[in-house]
């Protein structure tokens, strides 16, 4: 299969018209025809609706378009690793829950930059669904996320080894003027506003499966937000919005200064796991690993 097939074919996607798609690759259009013909020779079916006076792209081909691209991406990225491999210098692709990019992954690389001075990272953020996808696809080395004390491992095979970072434990915060909302007894009227998480994600999921106040719509009597971006949710909480779950990594130096009240007290709290993920075969994947694993021994 040739690379600038798919090149092509974005090309024509982008342009919807052989002739302007052709005049941006260089090429005459019978050439740019034959190429298309060569893709769809490979690909053992048509992308193109040929009639007697018009070329259509077919809507399967359109569909498409994201694979595609992310098709092309990663065999110039695997290219890239063969060409220019170095071990101790490699880009590990990291496929990670918002959440723990801002609260974890920062402390992380520090101890990884020690041990592995020239690695770079690439950090490909996500809810877990879409994390593990990208996972189990192959487009990033690693997984980092959050586990549940009551949902535990992910139910992965043999090949992929789990080391934990550490604990976390989600909390109720107020900050800005709702902090003077908090009653003597540290509780707030049931209508006080909420940014909640969306239910289909996983803190949602969380959160609604202890029927915990504030978290999510169906928790809250005033949701004045929804969003599954826990540092939005951290903001709009700074600026005194709403009330707010967040991972306590994320908000322990403003609960120490104030900026925030914990209402962990009366509300309770989710314990969480920090858990790293990496296929058994992935040399630099599991040395990092290691690295990780000894750090919080």
């Amino acid at each position: 299969m040739d690379l600038n097939w798919l090149d092509d074919v974005l090309v024509l996607l982008e342009e919807g018209n052989m002739s302007r798609a052709a005049s941006r690759r260089h090429i005459t259009q019978p050439a740019f025809s034959r190429r298309i013909r060569g893709f769809e020779g490979w690909l053992g079916t048509d992308v193109l609706q040929r009639g007697a006076n018009s070329v259509d792209i077919s809507p399967a081909l359109r569909a498409n378009e994201v694979e595609i691209r992310a098709l092309a991406a990663r065999i110039r990225d695997l290219r890239s690793k063969i060409a220019h491999f170095d071990p101790a210098g490699s880009t590990v692709s990291l496929a990670a829950q918002h959440a723990p990019v801002f609260s974890t992954f920062p402390d992380m690389a520090v101890h990884a930059k020690r041990r592995f001075p020239a690695l770079k990272f690439r950090l490909r953020p996500g809810n877990l669904r879409d994390c593990v996808t990208m996972f189990l696809r192959g487009d990033a080395n690693m997984l980092l996320c959050y586990e549940s004390e009551s949902a535990g491992p992910l139910p992965f095979g043999d090949s992929i080894r789990r080391v934990i970072w550490g604990n976390d434990y989600l909390i109720p915060v107020v900050g800005g003027a709702l902090r003077y909302a908090v009653k003597h007894d540290g509780t707030l009227a049931a209508n006080t506003p909420a940014i909640v998480y969306p239910e289909n994600s996983y803190f949602g999921e969380v959160l609604n499966k202890s029927e915990r106040a504030f978290a999510t719509q169906a928790l809250s009597e005033n949701p004045f937000c929804e969003t599954a971006f826990s540092s939005g949710i951290k903001e709009l909480v700074l600026n005194g919005l709403g009330v707010g779950w967040l991972p306590f990594s994320m908000v322990y130096k403003e609960v120490e200064s104030g900026e925030v009240i914990s209402l962990a007290n009366h509300l309770g709290k989710e314990q969480l796991k920090i858990a790293l993920y990496a296929d058994v075969r992935d040399e630099i994947a599991v040395s990092l690993l290691d690295v990780w694993n000894a750090a919080h021994r």
